[in-house]
């Protein structure tokens, strides 16, 4: 594995730590501040939103550097916001922290998924990609209990300082590991040049569609352990660090799979998906399957994830893609806002928890139309020259 791999993993965790685990200190952080948890809650809806506006902004400014230089001044920024929400004196001040924090984000995953290609050869691009999500799957596993722990018992500022820190250690590696020349030769007009192409919009409605399903119901796994699995709530924790390593098999799988079969696999995971769902909605209240059928879930979804973030690249048709692979991490926090909100809606008519589940199967489905159509665009398309040059070589690797 060429060590490259290793920093862009490194900030994939800091990131992935980062955006997650306020989740768990909001009790400390409105302590802290003196606000209410739901004001401090309001820090997630301000990431996510930085999220959308940073991917593409900040990806398009950086299509006149070297892909070593993006990553390092995304890993500044990501540095100086998490530096500031540590310090932050206020609530406005931490929510604009948050903001700066999270530009950061969309587009390190957009570019690095690009640098990630490069430094492998083309037909292990997926799983180079995988690589480097692990880093955020790994965050759910041990960034983010162990932010919380440390948030519970030293303070939630601590948690945030070291993460600062995570950040020096990527751009550390980032300097010492990625190759030092210019990417792909590309500029603003032919990175937006792809944006005229159906099938990068066929993938780009994919990510948004087709990963709602998951945060359909991951955004309420905890009310659907306890009150239909029967699960203490103390072992909810547990569970979902079995998630988290289930999306981290998941991802590492999901790189090789998606080199073999391509888009393909796609297909088969979402309607595999909807499969899981309809069973779970019928065993939520059996724990032993609810567990088993929530971590098989969550490891078809991020296996599907490397296959779809590579094939939007390869869709984009020209040199480069690190737009539309930063447009494609927006569209996944628009599938989170949107899963989300689908899932809030049938539980406030009274359809109960098992109603996320449905509406889960149906956006898999849906996702798996979209799959196929897609493929079936990147087969009429066979005839076109794949315009990504040979992988850089160093001595790194």
């Amino acid at each position: 594995m060429p060590r490259a791999l290793l920093a862009l993993c490194i900030g994939a965790f800091g990131i992935g730590t980062t955006e997650f685990v306020v989740m768990g200190m909001l009790p400390e952080i409105a302590e802290g501040l003196g606000v209410s948890v739901s004001a401090v809650g309001i820090l997630i809806s301000a990431y996510a939103i930085g999220v959308v506006v940073g991917a593409p902004t900040l990806t398009a400014l950086g299509l006149r550097f070297t892909p070593r230089q993006t990553l390092v001044a995304l890993m500044v920024i990501f540095v100086v916001g998490n530096t500031l929400a540590a310090l932050a004196p206020s609530y406005g001040l931490l929510v604009a922290a948050r903001v700066l924090t999270a530009l950061a984000h969309g587009s390190f995953f957009g570019v690095g998924a690009v640098a990630a290609r490069r430094l492998v050869p083309p037909d292990h691009a997926t799983r180079a990609i995988a690589l480097m999500i692990t880093g955020l799957t790994l965050a759910n596993v041990i960034g983010v209990p162990l932010g919380t722990f440390v948030a519970q018992h030293a303070g939630w500022r601590i948690v945030l300082a070291g993460i600062a820190l995570i950040g020096v250690g990527t751009i550390a590696g980032l300097l010492a590991w990625m190759p030092a020349g210019p990417g792909e030769p590309t500029d603003l007009k032919a990175e937006l040049h792809a944006f005229r192409r159906g099938q990068v919009w066929l993938v780009l409605a994919l990510t948004m569609i087709g990963f709602s399903a998951l945060f359909a119901v991951y955004s309420y796994v905890s009310p659907i352990l306890t009150e239909l699995g029967g699960i203490p709530t103390e072992w909810v924790t547990p569970v979902l660090a079995l998630f988290g390593i289930g999306t981290t098999v998941g991802t590492l799988a999901g790189g090789r799979l998606g080199d073999r079969y391509g888009f393909s696999f796609v297909a088969v995971g979402l309607v595999a998906m909807a499969g899981v769902l309809v069973a779970f909605a019928f065993l939520a209240r059996t724990t032993v399957a609810a567990v088993a059928l929530l971590v098989l879930f969550g490891t078809l979804s991020f296996a599907i994830g490397p296959v779809v973030q590579n094939a939007v690249i390869d869709a984009a048709r020209v040199p480069g893609g690190s737009l539309v692979s930063a447009a494609n991490q927006g569209a996944f926090n628009v599938a989170n806002a949107v899963g989300a909100a689908l899932g809030a809606l049938v539980i406030s008519q009274g359809l109960g928890y098992t109603a996320p589940m449905w509406v889960g199967a149906v956006l898999a489905l849906v996702g798996a139309v979209l799959a196929v159509l897609a493929r079936r665009s990147a087969v009429a398309d066979v005839g076109l020259v794949d315009c990504r040059p040979e992988p850089t070589v160093t001595s790194a690797a």
